[in-house]
């Protein structure tokens, strides 16, 4: 089974336990993509978001022939409470998923036969599904001190610059986060 992994956020640079049979490619499906997520860790991470501009996202081969196996490899890589299985995405699906007819599509112009995905939900104060405005956004990045500011600055600046959104132009304009020119991908 051929099986590929969909990024637009940090498994571009951090793969973790993902094992890749294949470089990142930029022809992924158009999301909507912001960044909508407080993460564990600090940052304000990418998430799908019904609504925002669409976005180009990137995939890559994964080493792994089963769903099942591919599908634990990201949640695992994600952090997610295995009681949130819907929050690791794929097709063919075994939960209701967001996109779910772009994705498809895209997987079948591929020629593959599964694709798995982060979905986790937008967070803010600390409530699953809230989405910051883009001012609490900003707030929120400008009031981190220490450690945690500069791995949610890296974060940032460490996204493609083509993942254009709102809430990035924001905090370009109010934190000069400006992309730093990393390059991702490969064959």
């Amino acid at each position: 089974m051929r099986i590929a992994c969909l990024a637009w956020g940090s498994l571009l640079w951090k793969t973790g336990p993902l094992r890749l049979a294949s470089g990142w490619k930029d022809d992924g499906p158009l999301l909507p993509i912001e960044f909508a997520r407080v993460g564990d860790k600090g940052e304000l991470s990418t998430a799908i978001l019904e609504g925002a501009a669409l976005q180009k996202t990137w995939w890559a081969l994964l080493e792994d022939e089963r769903l099942a196996t591919a599908r634990e490899a990201l949640r695992e890589r994600e952090a997610i409470d295995p009681k949130h299985r819907e929050w690791v995405g794929s097709l063919p699906a075994l939960d209701d998923c967001p996109c779910a007819g772009v994705i498809g599509a895209w997987l079948e112009r591929q020629g593959l036969d599964a694709v798995v995905w982060t979905a986790l939900p937008p967070r803010y104060a600390d409530t699953e599904g809230r989405v910051p405005t883009l001012d609490e956004a900003v707030h929120y990045l400008d009031h981190l001190r220490g450690e945690e500011r500069e791995h949610a600055e890296h974060y940032i600046r460490h996204v493609p610059p083509s993942l254009a959104t709102a809430y990035r132009e924001g905090i370009e304009a109010r934190l000069g986060w400006t992309p730093r020119g990393v390059q991702h991908g490969g064959a």
